[in-house]
């Protein structure tokens, strides 16, 4: 009686291989990107641009800020002092000229230099906050700064 025997699993090379071999794509883009970044113009924006020429003039060194405080019933104050809304403008000046005498003789510089600080209690509300930094804004200042501090818990 003859034997039949199944044949062997037959390989006629490597195992298949499943995944798709990226590194001549990589290649290939490298060499595209060298050759955009070569080809691509360079960006070039002109600018004319006015230097002054004058003697710099140093900042004025003691700038002392003036404070502004909202109350919780819409009360305003400069530096401690209670002012009405009319007044504010003429007040706020006056404060600021008077703690910055360095600045006073120059107007755009003090209105430019010259520090507001605006503290507020937590019960006003962001509206009216906001519309005394547009009042100061307003009034010619620039440096207009929020004291800020941890809410009591």
């Amino acid at each position: 009686m003859a034997k039949f025997v199944l044949p062997a699993a037959r390989r006629s090379g490597p195992a298949v291989n499943a995944e798709p071999n990226v590194i001549p794509f990589i290649d290939v883009m490298l060499v595209l990107l060298i050759i955009f970044m070569v080809a691509a113009p360079k960006p070039s924006t002109d600018l004319q641009v006015n230097l002054p020429t004058g003697p710099a003039i140093a900042a004025p060194v003691n700038i002392l800020p003036t404070t502004v405080t909202v109350s919780s019933a819409g009360a305003l104050f400069i530096e401690g002092e209670a002012v009405t809304q009319a007044q504010f403008r003429e007040r706020l000046f006056a404060v600021a000229s008077a703690r910055n005498p360095s600045l006073s003789g120059d107007l755009p510089t003090l209105f430019s230099e010259a520090k507001i600080l605006v503290a507020a209690d937590q019960s006003v509300s962001y509206a009216s906050v906001f519309g005394v930094v547009d009042d100061i804004d307003a009034a010619g200042f620039r440096k207009v700064n929020l004291i800020v501090s941890e809410a009591e818990t």
